[in-house]
């Protein structure tokens, strides 16, 4: 998590704790966290590993964030929190992320939604969703008017509940 030595043994705990990943580096890392992880190590799940390069990313306090899949491995309770601490961690920071949930993007700034390597639509979310500001339901068509847009069908595609 902080590889140059850049930052002190109690910022890097305190963001474990933010993470939630300081007991278990306690309980189960014998150098702590000192601890060298790689691909093959075994004390971390896929979902402890993205909670230690968020930690990276807020101990760094980066102002530059690309996310490819960050919660692709990970169970649903670890891709809301993820979630909310994205939120909570990078409100001034820009963010490229790609995902296949739309739950990961749903709050962004804007959206482009890729089809076939082109890029198909760009918005915000709910302009993409809805043809007027007043629309309370996908109302949003293709150019021609006889389909839903790309990002329209994706949620619909959802289900009922998450499209709401």
């Amino acid at each position: 998590m902080d590889p140059f030595d850049e930052f002190t043994d109690a910022e890097v705990i305190k963001v474990l704790e933010e993470v939630k990943l300081h007991d278990h580096i306690r309980n189960k890392c014998d150098n702590g966290i000192l601890t060298f992880i790689s691909e093959n190590n075994t004390v971390f799940s896929m979902g402890q590993k993205q909670l230690l390069c968020l930690a990276r990313a807020i101990i760094r306090k980066t102002k530059i964030l690309v996310l490819d899949e960050a919660t692709a491995n990970v169970d649903l309770e670890t891709d809301n929190f993820i979630q909310q601490k994205l939120s909570e961690s990078f409100k001034g920071c820009t963010s490229m992320i790609i995902a296949h949930r739309l739950s990961t993007i749903i709050d962004s700034d804007r959206v482009l939604v890729m089809d076939k390597g082109y890029g198909r639509e760009y918005n915000h979310p709910y302009k993409l969703l809805a043809a007027n500001d007043s629309d309370e339901q996908i109302t949003k068509k293709t150019e021609d008017g006889k389909e839903d847009g790309f990002f329209a069908r994706m949620v619909k595609a959802s289900g009922d509940d998450p499209a709401k």
